[in-house]
């Protein structure tokens, strides 16, 4: 059973993967050598928590872009589910399916989680900045939707400045 130690941490590498996106084409981690890379990881499409969060970042999109950074999203769910996710609430984002949870998996977010005295496994919501180099920058882990969005920004922005 993954726990939050077996998330990567800053300063590791990070897993590598390959996913569909929103629209079948295939993503890598390599795909983002150049660029600063927000990967969100999140439990399911149209659900409350993962609606203000993709739309919160959606809406800070242009500020990410400025500063040389990608953001992509990931869940369980599937492409066709993405594609009515994003159309819906009119997101800017790319999204990655992973049914199988292999991504989830590599980076430590499947966890046995429990709601309502039921235990599942599921997602455990958490934001990874990975630099140019491949390297994990920073790791949210559970994380909090309201303010996330505006925190991983301001940690990109220090991030950026102290090099």
């Amino acid at each position: 059973m993954p726990s939050l130690q077996d998330i990567p941490q800053a300063g590791e590498k990070a897993p590598d993967f390959t996913a569909p996106d929103q629209n079948g084409n295939s993503v890598s981690l390599s795909d983002f050598q150049s660029d600063w890379l927000v990967l969100y990881f999140y439990p399911k499409d149209d659900t409350p928590g993962c609606t203000t969060e993709a739309k919160e970042f959606s809406e800070f999109s242009q500020e990410f872009t400025a500063l040389g950074a990608k953001i992509v999203g990931i869940s369980p769910d599937t492409e066709k589910s993405h594609c009515k996710f994003i159309n819906k609430h009119n997101l800017s984002l790319q999204l990655l399916s992973d049914p199988e949870h292999q991504v989830c998996e590599a980076y430590g977010v499947w966890q046995l989680k429990k709601f309502m005295g039921k235990e599942y496994m599921g997602v455990v919501r958490s934001t990874f900045l990975i630099a140019p180099d491949g390297q994990l920058a920073y790791v949210w882990s559970n994380v909090k939707v309201k303010g996330h969005v505006q925190a991983v920004l301001a940690k990109l922005q220090e991030l950026q400045a102290a090099q």
